[in-house]
């Protein structure tokens, strides 16, 4: 089997270029207006608190649209992804947009050999992120490693239950069809399109991904030496996961039509590095 960091690269490289073009993540509102934020961060904004002074790492940036924004709420901002194109993407926006930020590349695992250990008073993970990597316990270590003692790890990501549905059904029904807990073998999916509207006929189509379960998560964070200081379930989610069975919320959310407080859509966790090594 093809390693999987190669598969999903293809993958982010072809889907980088679309992404900065599309009205979905609207790159110009950053240049046009220097207050603007993007939807996710916005959204965060209330639990992120005073980010002034202090030095961020956003793992997993993509087109760094949530790294600017980062930035604009005064922390001093790295962002770091392993796919080029996407980096390229985010450079390009960060001089439009005004605000400087210092894009690494490099995958989620390498990020301490090529940034350093304890240099980071915020490491930021955004939605989408996490389930891309095989072994959330070397995440853990890697969020450890990159702060400082005191240092702080904000992360709102899909809710593992959110992953584990099928989509695409024909009814209405919510199914479970995927793993809960972490798995050995990837999850790999072979999808035509992308998460934005895009006129692009995709060539590099597969995809590697595992889900992690919330309580794997926690556990992994405190057996690296941290301690969860917030956990917060959210009944909405920034995109249409399961397209047919959504509405669109004000401020760009999206949630479950029928009975939405059924199913956790996304959470957000926070935790602080308590262990020095």
């Amino acid at each position: 089997m093809s390693d999987y960091r190669d598969v999903n690269r293809a993958n982010w490289d072809e889907r980088a270029p679309v992404h900065a073009a599309s009205a979905g993540y609207d790159l110009a509102a950053f240049a046009r207006d220097p207050a603007h934020l993007s939807d996710t961060v916005t959204f965060d904004r209330p639990l992120l608190g005073d980010l002034g002074g202090l030095r961020g790492i956003h793992l997993q940036c993509h087109i760094g649209t949530d790294t600017v924004s980062l930035a604009r709420l005064g922390a001093s901002m790295t962002g770091l992804d392993f796919s080029p194109a996407s980096l390229a993407e985010a450079r390009k926006l960060s001089e439009s947009a005004g605000n400087p930020v210092d894009f690494v590349e490099s995958d989620v695992y390498g990020a301490p050999g090529v940034l350093g250990n304890g240099a980071f008073d915020l490491v930021y993970t955004g939605i989408g992120a996490i389930g891309w990597l095989p072994d959330i316990r070397r995440w853990a270590r890697v969020v450890a490693t990159l702060l400082k003692p005191g240092g702080r790890l904000f992360i709102r990501e899909g809710h593992p239950v959110l992953w584990s549905l099928q989509d695409g059904r024909d009814d209405d029904l919510l199914v479970l069809e995927y793993p809960y807990f972490e798995h050995e073998e990837p999850l790999i999916f072979n999808e035509e399109g992308t998460y934005v509207e895009a006129d692009h006929t995709f060539v590099h189509t597969t995809t590697h991904s595992w889900n992690h379960g919330l309580g794997e998560i926690v556990t992994a964070l405190l057996e690296a030496g941290m301690t969860i200081t917030g956990l917060v379930e959210h009944d909405s989610v920034p995109w249409e996961a399961l397209p047919g069975v959504m509405t669109r919320l004000p401020g760009g959310e999206w949630q479950v039509k029928d009975r939405p407080r059924r199913v956790p859509h996304t959470y957000t966790l926070q935790a602080v590095r308590t262990t020095v090594y």
